[in-house]
């Protein structure tokens, strides 16, 4: 987990808004998959919440 943060200070700003962008529709689609049938790893979602909190803090910090 941390060389995804440390991942995150090497990114310009834009480059974090589109992986945000990214990881927003990657979690939509994740709970309309696990409401329709149930996915194998369901962890995944916390894992993708997680990640767009990264990177919200990061963008945050840099404002």
């Amino acid at each position: 987990m941390k060389s995804n943060s440390n991942g995150l200070k090497e990114l310009s700003v834009s480059e974090l808004q589109e992986r945000l962008k990214g990881e927003e529709l990657r979690l939509a689609k994740l709970k309309i998959n696990h409401a329709v049938s149930s996915l194998e790893n369901p962890n995944v979602i916390r894992e993708t919440r997680k990640n767009i909190a990264r990177i919200n803090t990061e963008l945050r910090s840099r404002q």
